[in-house]
């Protein structure tokens, strides 16, 4: 009962109180969606190809069940912890603040990763599109520019960029929804034929890669605190917004799989404009050009304008040095914060390819939903709630732990350079932490 007591009162002191719960099942299923189709679903399909050949749907399904625990345990958590924060704020509710840190850390990694892939794809993109732009140099050149030009943007204010992020989610899946309404008729069955059943390695491989295109419910239940009836709208939403997802994957894998056969996987840098290619001419390759163009700016639009915000809350609470949470003082931004960020971004974009920075975001953000998933147990354990009756129906308490069990085959085939990457910062993050803690008990 103490612990329960000392969760509740903890939950009970961070309760937006003042936020409107405005967030319906239409406006939060929009909202997941368009934060999981992003730039990877434009490149991935050729590196499955590449591992399990005509069987890569299979990959698809894998995540989609891996997504099915995953998602089940935020809604349980998200029905017991209304709090603005997502993840972040279920993992401290039920650990504390430390490991709530931690989960704040893994989710930078995790978001410093996939911005730094991004626009690697990005940058390979317009380079197909402009060929002078594909030395070593300008692909440089290209990435300084698009994160120089999102830091000022965002740093003019917030309003410019949310602007920049409505107008560029409704283009981004423009093409993707063209080439699967016509790219369907065109399929060969044929290339669809299986030639084996893949190997237990050959699909982890292909899962721990792939679940880089099912990540972004995390970003989209961060404003949990302004959901109506969370119990209700949340697992609501998660589910249906996975199964459209889901469903558009697999239409993508089948179209590109279908029209070019075993070929898809000689096209790492632009597999879809290929395939679009055989059906719609040139025009079409340059509208999924165009498509991957837009659909990788949209979102290192997206995470300019959110992922900063994590280091100024650090600066703000004390995690991290004050410094990081100064505000422009004509514009009201978080500036040093969207400086830092960028750069830490532009530096790692620079040291590696889309597939490594992929599975090394892919790593943090498993880890991540570890902790939820403990802390999803946890929760159900203590009875934790907060805004009506939570989310509940039978077995619910075997599924953490199948989820759990989930993530630990896909981490198994990492390698143990993500995971050594990974230590490094969480203990780098430790021993700031700690120091703050110190500072701030001796003043």
């Amino acid at each position: 009962m103490a612990n329960e007591s000392t969760v509740s009162i903890q939950q009970a002191e961070r309760v937006d109180h003042q936020l409107v719960r405005g967030i319906g099942i239409p406006a939060l299923t929009a909202n997941i969606i368009s934060s999981t189709i992003g730039a990877g679903i434009f490149v991935i399909p050729a590196t499955v190809a590449k591992g399990l050949g005509s069987a890569a749907p299979l990959a698809f399904i894998c995540c989609a069940i891996a997504m099915v625990l995953f998602v089940t345990c935020f809604a349980i958590a998200g029905s017991r912890v209304s709090l603005t924060g997502g993840l972040y704020a279920y993992v401290e509710v039920a650990f504390g603040r430390y490991v709530g840190f931690l989960a704040g850390m893994l989710y930078f990694l995790t978001a410093l990763g996939a911005v730094a892939g991004v626009v690697n794809v990005l940058a390979t993109s317009v380079a197909l599109v402009i060929p002078f732009l594909g030395g070593p140099i300008m692909r440089i050149v290209v990435m300084l520019a698009v994160y120089g030009s999102l830091v000022l943007i965002n740093i003019r204010g917030v309003r410019q960029g949310a602007g920049a992020v409505t107008v560029i989610t409704v283009a981004k899946l423009l093409p993707l929804l063209l080439f699967v309404s016509v790219g369907i008729f065109f399929i060969h069955a044929p290339n669809l034929a299986w030639s084996g059943w893949p190997s237990s390695k050959s699909l982890g491989d292909a899962v721990i890669l792939l679940i880089f295109a099912f990540v972004g419910i995390e970003v989209a239940l961060i404003p949990s605190g302004e959901v109506k009836n969370p119990a209700r709208t949340v697992p609501r939403s998660a589910y249906l917004a996975l199964v459209v997802t889901t469903v558009i994957y697999i239409l993508i894998q089948l179209v590109g799989q279908g029209t070019l056969g075993a070929d898809l996987a000689n096209h790492p840098d632009a597999p879809l404009a290929e395939s679009a290619a055989t059906f719609l001419g040139k025009l079409g390759r340059t509208i999924l050009l165009a498509g991957a163009s837009i659909s990788a700016f949209g979102f290192v639009t997206s995470d300019i304008l959110s992922s900063p915000r994590m280091i100024f809350a650090f600066g703000r609470d004390g995690a991290l040095p004050q410094f990081f949470a100064h505000v422009h003082s004509r514009f009201r931004s978080p500036d040093v914060a969207i400086i830092t960020y960028a750069t830490l971004a532009f530096a790692l974009s620079i040291t590696g390819t889309f597939e490594k920075l992929a599975v090394l975001s892919n790593v943090a953000v498993l880890l991540m939903y570890l902790l939820c998933c403990a802390a999803c147990w946890f929760l159900v354990q203590r009875d934790v709630r907060s805004d009506g009756e939570p989310f509940n129906f039978p077995g619910m308490k075997i599924v953490p732990a199948l989820a759990i069990l989930a993530i630990i085959w896909i981490l198994a085939h990492a390698t143990a350079r993500e995971f050594v990457v990974t230590g490094i910062v969480l203990a780098l993050a430790s021993i700031v932490y700690f120091i703050r803690v110190q500072l701030r008990q001796k003043s």
